[in-house]
């Protein structure tokens, strides 16, 4: 069979494609026909890599065509190329393909005698401070439960939550909370980190705009943390001299020792490298310094004991090392 054919003079608009596609049900043998046909750009080389004959192949692909009412594919003398609404649908094939590749690998370890499996996304300071404290002892104490955790910026955390990507959310400081169950578990402050030697150790308090003349230590690009940075040196005009990003608050105290430059970290990092790195911690005056944190739930009432657990533990760790909450 031949791959070419007319091209289509007018396309459809984006949202007659999502239109169409609300009632569509999907074969997944189609769905990764269609991704083998987008990356190899030809019907044939698809139809042999999925095991098919180009006959069999082209008839998927037309019926696909067919089910959705608009052209995804340019048929061309050399092979094909999608259109923009082929564009769409190979976004979301692969999205579909990668949720059914996630859910056999779930069945796959209950059938291994997992009992749970919950969803975490969280900041920057979580991942990357606390919950590295808090997991293994509830994994330990829980060996039939999974955490898949997640880092996100706080936004999306909540929309993780609410749109079911994410069955718990861990956020800090003043977010839409998108009308989720918000429950709060302890109170984060950021302050500066300097080398006990650097002009401003000597200092109690000092506001951020102060800092930006300084060479900065920061997280790593794109981290909650990071991100609300360099969103606060914007709004002053003046933007942060990074020298170096990191991947966690420690290895950016090192950096700070090492007179690289200074940091902004949690308060709880600060503190616990103060002695050992001989640094200097300055309280920040910018109201933002203080950040409320929450755990964000749809309905708690509905969770998982396993999730439920998981909870208690995080808020047990910060009334006081209460031991990691198990399931029965």
């Amino acid at each position: 069979m031949h791959e070419s054919g007319t091209q289509p003079s007018v396309l459809p608009k984006a949202g007659a494609f999502c239109a169409s596609m609300g009632l569509m049900h999907f074969d997944l043998t189609d769905l990764r026909l269609f991704v083998l046909v987008a990356e190899e750009a030809n019907l044939t080389r698809a139809a042999a890599r999925q095991h098919l004959s180009l006959a069999a192949a082209s008839a998927r692909i037309k019926a696909l065509e067919a089910q959705s009412g608009l052209p995804l594919l340019y048929r061309e003398a050399r092979g094909v190329r999608l259109t923009p609404p082929g564009e769409a649908f190979l976004h979301h094939a692969r999205g579909v393909l990668r949720q059914a590749d996630q859910l056999r690998r779930d069945l796959h370890d209950y059938g291994g005698g997992l009992r749970g499996h919950v969803r975490v996304f969280a900041n920057t300071t979580a991942v990357t401070d606390f919950l590295p404290e808090v997991l293994p002892g509830f994994l330990a104490a829980n060996p039939r439960v999974n955490v898949d955790l997640q880092e996100k910026p706080n936004a999306e955390i909540a929309r993780g939550v609410l749109d079911g990507r994410a069955d718990i959310g861990i956020v800090a400081g003043a977010i839409d909370q998108l009308g989720l169950q918000a429950i709060h578990f302890s109170t984060d402050r950021l302050v500066l980190v300097t080398p006990r030697g650097h002009r401003f150790a000597r200092r109690k308090r000092i506001a951020f705009a102060d800092t930006l003349a300084e060479d900065m230590v920061g997280m790593h690009h794109g981290s909650t943390l990071q991100s609300f940075l360099e969103l606060q040196a914007e709004k002053l005009g003046k933007p942060m001299k990074l020298r170096i990003q990191l991947g966690s608050f420690d290895a950016m105290c090192r950096m700070v020792s090492g007179g690289v430059g200074v940091a902004i970290v949690p308060e709880s990092a600060a503190g616990r490298n103060l002695a050992a790195m001989k640094l200097a911690q300055i309280e920040l005056t910018d109201e933002w310094r203080v950040r409320e944190r929450y755990i964000l739930v749809r309905d708690a009432e509905l969770l998982p004991a396993y999730a439920k657990s998981l909870i208690d533990t995080v808020c047990g760790h910060f009334r006081g090392g209460a031991k990691p909450s198990t399931v029965d």
